[in-house]
This record gives C-alpha cells, sequence and structure tokens, in this order.
C-alpha cells in the first residue's frame, strides 16, 4: 500500500487553484492584460499599465523553486468610496486567483495595518477567501545589528494556525500611500 504524504503547502496551493471562492474569480488573461481588455501589464505585475501599483513582487514558496507574481492592484481613481483594489496571484496570462471578482465595494473587503517607528516599518494588508486568511507584508526592521526586509504574501487555511509564506524573491514594488484614506484600520 502506497501512501502519499501532502504538505499544508500543497493543500493551500490546490485549495487556491481547484476551489477558489465564489466572490474570487479564476481566469487567463486575455491580450498580455490583467482582465481581458485591460490592456499591457506593468513590469513584474499583474496590474494593468492603467492601473496603480499597491505592492507587487515575485514571489516563491518554500521548497519550491517555481515562483509566481503577488499583486495588489488599485484604479487611478481610488479612494474611500471610488475605484477599486484587486488582489491578483498567478503569471501574466495566467492568473490564477482574482480577489474580490467584482470591482465595486473592494475597498470594505481589505483592511490595513501600519506600524512606523525610527528603524522600524510594518505593513500588513489582511482580507478573507472562502475561509483563508490573507496576510499581504511588507517589513523593515533596522534596529539589529542586521538591517531585516521581508515582504510577500502569508496564507492560512481554515483551522489550521500555522501560515504558508510565499516570500518575495525580490525588492517589492509597493506604494501603500492612499491606503490610510482608503481602507479601514486594524487596531
Amino acid at each position: 500500500m502506497l501512501r502519499t504524504a501532502i504538505s499544508l503547502t500543497t493543500l493551500v496551493v490546490l485549495a487556491l487553484t481547484l476551489s477558489p471562492a465564489p466572490a474570487a474569480k479564476t481566469f487567463t488573461a486575455q491580450g498580455g492584460g490583467a482582465r481581458g481588455g485591460a490592456g499591457p501589464l506593468q513590469p513584474n505585475s499583474l496590474c494593468a499599465r492603467t492601473e496603480r501599483i499597491i505592492f507587487s513582487c515575485l514571489s516563491k514558496r518554500p521548497g519550491s523553486s517555481a515562483a509566481k507574481i503577488v499583486s495588489l492592484c488599485g484604479s487611478r481613481d481610488l479612494s474611500k468610496d471610488r475605484g477599486y483594489l484587486q488582489y491578483r496571484y498567478g503569471l501574466p496570462g495566467k492568473v490564477e486567483l482574482e480577489y474580490p471578482g467584482s470591482r465595486t465595494g473592494t475597498q470594505q473587503v481589505f483592511r490595513y495595518t501600519h506600524y512606523l517607528r525610527y528603524r522600524v516599518d510594518l505593513t500588513e494588508i489582511n482580507f478573507e477567501v472562502d475561509g483563508y486568511q490573507y496576510q499581504i507584508f511588507d517589513d523593515y526592521n533596522g534596529e539589529g545589528k542586521r538591517e531585516l526586509s521581508s515582504a510577500g504574501v502569508n496564507v492560512t487555511a481554515p483551522g489550521k494556525a500555522e501560515a504558508v509564506s510565499f516570500v518575495c524573491r525580490s525588492k517589492s514594488k509597493a506604494d501603500f500611500s492612499l491606503l490610510d484614506d482608503v481602507l479601514e484600520r486594524e487596531q
């Protein structure tokens, strides 16, 4: 009898690619855009040139050589009551998860935390898809002997205490400057 061990990482990736939440949308982009008709993408991102990049990086999960892009894209007119935010995961031409699937009222599904003091800058954007908790993070800590920077997305499966981290392979592109005025702050 052959037994196969499946890791939490494998389960999360399978759940993300095989059974997205009803509010999420999976698709294959057409015409090189993030969405059919959206136009060409910005470099190293799943955000269209007509959108603003809130966060984007090439990530990989532990123990894997495969890399995917994690992007949080916003419309150019993004404000508290106008425009949209969307999380996208995958590759150009093959976006595996876009959340939310609709571009209306998106500001209500994301929560934002930012902590800043001398030599420390911690940013989190949280949301939930079908019981899976997502946490986009971009952290800098310069207080120790070595400066530490990390960015990516943590995904926690329903009923699990430990998250799977998809860490950025290189410096992320991030502009969180609008989020204080757009998203609800977590305490």
